[in-house]
């Protein structure tokens, strides 16, 4: 018996042409609290159902004219979902089996026991009552549907679209009509992501994400979408498909591309206005899958630009394989990058899988590019025109689907106009230049990685540093950083060391480095060589902006700082 609370006050119909029947059914039921209307034939059933919605129908075979199996056919007709029961003086087989065929929950047979009569009524009415509990959750689920932004698509195991809101025909294209179709098969413009997205999901029964990547709604509008398909289980946990959500993104996309300052992207610490440019260069870089060069001094941050290359863009859930050309010999970066054969060479006892096929699908970062051989050159450009390499000891091609980042600190135009590096292979290594800046010419910067350093120290060495000095702050303003950012966390690294309170003083910074002996006569010391107002200025943004850092560069309280900017009226949009 299913486990369910009758509502009270339920109302059923009995359609009976015999009088008795119908007094009996009413007696009985009645004495139930239920309550009851009765009918003695097939149209004074329907006019008591256009008057009346009804939980339980009892309804006789035979009626005189029109039958019992005739109303149950109009109440199916008519969708109504009330659960009916045939009664019939004359049961068999057949009579019972077309009662079923046409959705007749039950039927009892004359004459009627009051206990069957009342078991049979509470089934029913408990059917009832599930039912259009379920109704109503269903309902409540679809108007859910229905309101909710993202698009919502689900499938089966074999990739057949089930259900889809009306946010994907917005967004995807896909309406309710492509339902029972290979999702394959649907006009969706999003060249295969989200059919690789389903497809890994169902594979693997995991959530699978793909990170504000662009589409096609069939327009030339662009649109940024983040996709997500996840695992649909049953009530018992049983997998049976998947369910894609897509949201558009375009807006705050847009909105967040607009910010005319970021102070970090992706680890990349920095405001200045050059790092602003190399930010909205990653970002129009990360859904294409052109090659890069990232150029830049020493320890500018190139492996953090590639970095943030890859994982803001499509490739992101497959590697990124890092590679220091520099490090390796000619004969072991060719077998690194490429891969061997057993017995390609001596020590080649097994096969090897190299870098760029550890990378298929992915990303391989070739960093100081500008170091590799003429022979080792003329494969990596056989790579990027053909994408097959052949590992060592091989002559069989294996292709590979790999995007290329490489940086140098290298002038590689001047290396190849001395001889030094192909002139096709530096073309097809520069698509896209992403140029750092040294540290020397975004010093407005290095108030905020101080920051970020020692947040960072602090965590690796459990200390509880606050900030810098004056004096350390003048000399890290006034040093020209020729190992740029590396050379900057590095002196703060060592002087968080050996730092046993919660400012870094002079004393800390490394004593066999130039840094130290940089003068460190600050403009800010020389005010009598600018105006108040500059000097403020000056303070303010080599603070980052920080009103106390400000104030204590200058020797000033504060309060004095808000003064100052209010007379002046200065604001960082002066700037």
């Amino acid at each position: 018996m299913l486990n369910k609370q009758i509502p009270v006050n339920s109302r059923i119909l009995v359609v009976d042409d015999e009088e008795s029947i119908r007094f009996t059914f009413e007696s009985f039921l009645s004495d139930e609290g239920y309550k009851v209307v009765t009918a003695k034939d097939y149209h004074e059933a329907l006019q008591k159902m256009s008057e009346t919605a009804f939980d339980l129908i009892f309804a006789d075979i035979i009626l005189g004219g029109k039958t019992g199996i005739d109303l149950l056919r109009k109440i199916k007709k008519e969708n109504y979902t009330c659960p009916v029961v045939m009664i019939t003086g004359y049961p068999n087989i057949d009579t019972a089996s077309d009662a079923v065929r046409l959705g007749a929950f039950d039927y009892i047979s004359k004459p009627v026991r009051p206990d069957t009569l009342l078991h049979t009524a509470t089934i029913a009415l408990q059917h009832k009552a599930l039912y259009d509990e379920n109704e109503q959750i269903r309902s409540n689920l679809e108007a859910i549907f229905r309101s909710v932004k993202d698009a919502i698509i689900t499938v089966d195991k074999d990739l057949t679209l089930l259900e889809v809101n009306n946010a994907a025909q917005d967004i995807c294209g896909i309406s309710r009509e492509n339902i029972g179709m290979p999702f394959g098969d649907t006009p969706i413009h999003c060249k295969g992501k989200c059919l690789d997205v389903l497809e890994k999901t169902i594979n693997s029964r995991q959530e699978v994400e793909l990170y504000r990547t662009e589409c096609k709604p069939g327009t030339d509008a662009q649109q940024i979408v983040t996709i997500t398909a996840t695992p649909l289980l049953g009530r018992r946990g049983l997998f049976s498909g998947a369910v894609l959500v897509i949201r558009d993104e375009t807006r705050l996309n847009t909105l967040e591309r607009s910010l005319r300052e970021r102070h970090d992207f992706r680890n990349i610490i920095g405001q200045n206005t050059k790092m602003q440019e190399v930010y909205s260069l990653i970002e129009d870089l990360s859904h294409v899958q052109t090659t890069v060069l990232i150029t830049g001094e020493s320890g500018t941050g190139k492996e953090l630009v590639a970095e943030a290359i890859h994982y803001s863009g499509d490739r992101s859930s497959y590697p990124l394989v890092k590679v220091n050309c520099s490090a390796l010999s000619e004969n072991l970066l060719e077998s690194e990058l490429f891969g061997h054969v057993k017995g390609a060479f001596t020590s080649a006892d097994r096969d090897k899988i190299g870098r760029f096929q550890k990378a298929d699908g992915g990303t391989i970062f070739l960093d100081e590019i500008g170091d590799i051989s003429h022979r080792m050159q003329i494969r990596l450009l056989r790579v990027l025109q053909e994408k097959v390499l052949e590992r060592v000891g091989d002559s069989t091609p294996l292709k590979i689907d790999v995007r290329v980042i490489a940086a140098t600190n290298q002038d590689l135009s001047r290396k190849v106009k001395e001889g030094d590096f192909r002139e096709d292979l530096y073309y097809r290594l520069k698509v896209v230049e992403v140029a750092l800046p040294p540290l020397r010419e975004r010093k407005d910067d290095i108030p905020l990685m101080v920051d970020h350093f020692l947040k960072k120290l602090n965590n690796k060495f459990n200390k509880n540093i606050e900030a810098v000095s004056d004096d350390v702050l003048n000399i890290f303003m006034n040093y020209d950083w020729p190992g740029n950012v590396r050379e900057l966390e590095h002196a703060l690294e060592h002087a968080a060391i050996i730092c046993r309170q919660n400012t870094i003083t002079a004393d800390h910074l490394p004593k066999n480095t130039t840094i130290i002996n940089t003068d460190t006569t600050s403009p800010l010391k020389e005010k009598e060589a600018l105006s108040e107002q500059e000097t403020i200025i000056l303070a303010l943004k080599r603070s980052g902006w920080n009103k106390s850092k400000a104030a204590r560069l200058l020797g000033i309280n504060v309060r004095t700082i808000y003064r100052k900017m209010e007379k002046y009226n200065i604001t960082p949009e002066i700037m």
